[in-house]
């Protein structure tokens, strides 16, 4: 997540996010820029501006200033002993990290590659999404973005990878890759990120199997697709709303208000959120979000941010802002995964004390991140220094959903990711046990309290037959906010 204020003095505090594994843009619960009063900025030892020994001592120093839990950041680690910056930050937040705190969400990235992503989906690559199931050893495609290359070439939600290379004589099985290198070896296979990176993929899905080369570029992601973003769902002569969002940018703002607008003036009140690989963003569109679900609770506290002691005068929250666009929903379902978190856990968990249990969570338990960062950046040497410094609360304070937001929601209703059928599609599992949901109907199977969630991540445990989103160790900004994509 990340939170949005004003830019801190010389260090440019560009953004506070919320997300899964990291973030940046505006605050974030992911990523984004955070206005906080400025304090002193961190003074990097006087080494040659970007040397090593200086990019480490700028991301000591926001660590020391700015980090949620400074209890649990270790003592006497040597930065010496690192080749890289972020080793030397893993080093420092282990201890948090061992109490399921900081799950990588503090890092160091490019300031250049995270603006392009939060103010308009910039990135490069097939523009898929990958989940990995180990059970059949199938790599699988769980959506396509429609202006990118792999969605031009055919390639779409429910297809299966089954074979990867740089030419067609040279393609090795999925299967084969895992056993000779793991899952990594998948990340290796599909290559660098970059434009012009061309594979061969053998490709099987309803039409067949044959070999399809793609070539990686640079695409800007719709946050809501054209083709399912934002729909009416009729049924039983009543009307449902059905809103997905791919995550949280800028860029999503207008689509989010006219997909409200029709809602509203279709006179719908029941609504399906689809936040099922949404890994977060910006706390500015999270609040949008909340001021669109908000009609008739102006004034009302949304959502609270809460730092550090020493930092409690940053302490924020939002309260509801409706504006003509806003409905007031009578029930909601939001559909999550493991891939749901961070801003996407944030409106959840901020709408649950005004719906109760007229509200559910669909599908599987979320990623559990209700934490934010923000943005410390380092211009000169393109860095910018991501670090956990928020808690998010809901109105009632609620913020200790480290496990996941599952245990929190009483009526929970567990249903699979149908990869069979397209999003949007009131067929697919998980919208279809949503509109059951809205329409009076009981869920037939709670979701287990850690089946996806940290409390599974945190113990080594693993439900092998449950396809995985596919992550590399050292995500991008774009994968960090949408695990998976590749």
């Amino acid at each position: 997540m990340n939170r949005s204020r004003r830019p801190i003095a010389s260090v440019a505090l560009a953004a506070m996010m919320l997300a899964s594994c990291g973030g940046g843009g505006d605050s974030s619960l992911g990523g984004g820029p955070v206005t906080v009063t400025p304090t002193p900025s961190p003074t990097p030892t006087p080494t040659p501006t970007c040397a090593l020994a200086s990019r480490q001592s700028f991301a000591k120093a926001v660590i020391d200033e700015w980090y949620l839990f400074p209890g649990d950041v270790a003592t006497g680690v040597n930065p010496a002993s690192f080749s890289d910056v972020q080793s030397y930050i893993d080093a420092l937040v282990a201890p948090a990290r061992a109490l399921n705190k900081d799950r990588f969400f503090t890092y160091i990235t490019s300031i250049a590659e995270e603006n392009a992503f939060f103010s308009s989906g910039s990135s490069a690559g097939f523009g898929i999404r990958l989940v990995y199931d180990a059970a059949n050893q199938r790599l699988l495609i769980a959506e396509a973005y429609e202006s990118a290359p792999a969605f031009a070439a055919g390639i779409d939600r429910g297809a299966a990878i089954v074979a990867i290379g740089t030419s067609a004589s040279n393609l090795r099985s999925i299967a084969s890759i895992v056993a000779a290198e793991g899952t990594a070896g998948i990340t290796n296979a599909l290559g660098p990120n970059d434009p012009g990176v061309t594979r061969v993929l053998r490709i099987t899905d309803a039409a067949g199997t044959r070999e399809v080369t793609v070539t990686k570029a640079d695409y800007s992601l719709d946050p809501v697709s054209d083709r399912y973003g934002a729909k009416i769902i009729s049924e039983g002569g009543r009307n449902y709303g059905y809103l997905n969002l791919r995550t949280f940018i800028s860029s999503a703002d207008n689509q989010l208000r006219a997909a409200f607008a029709d809602f509203r003036a279709q006179g719908v009140t029941d609504i399906v959120i689809d936040f099922r690989y949404n890994g977060g963003g910006l706390i500015s569109t999270a609040n949008l979000m909340g001021d669109l679900l908000g009609a008739g609770r102006s004034g009302q506290i949304f959502s609270q941010t809460v730092f550090r002691a020493s930092k409690a005068a940053e302490n924020d929250e939002h309260r509801f802002a409706p504006g003509s666009q806003s409905i007031a929903p009578t029930r909601i379902a939001f559909i999550g995964t493991g891939s749901t978190a961070s801003a996407s856990e944030l409106v959840i968990n901020s709408m649950l004390p005004y719906l109760g249990t007229n509200m559910t969570l669909v599908g599987s338990n979320t990623f559990g991140k209700p934490v934010g960062q923000i943005a410390l950046d380092r211009a000169q040497c393109d860095d910018r220094m991501r670090v956990v410094a928020f808690a998010t609360g809901n109105s009632v304070g609620q913020s200790d959903y480290y496990d996941g937001l599952a245990p929190k929601i009483a009526n929970s209703c567990a249903a699979a990711d149908d990869l069979n059928f397209p999003l949007g599609d009131p067929r697919e599992a998980s919208i279809r046990t949503a509109i059951d949901f809205l329409a009076g109907n009981a869920c037939a199977t709670r979701i287990a309290e850690a089946s996806v969630g940290a409390a599974a991540r945190s113990s080594g445990a693993r439900i092998s037959a449950e396809p995985e989103m596919l992550v590399p160790d050292r995500p991008s900004a774009a994968q960090r906010e949408l695990p998976g994509l590749f």
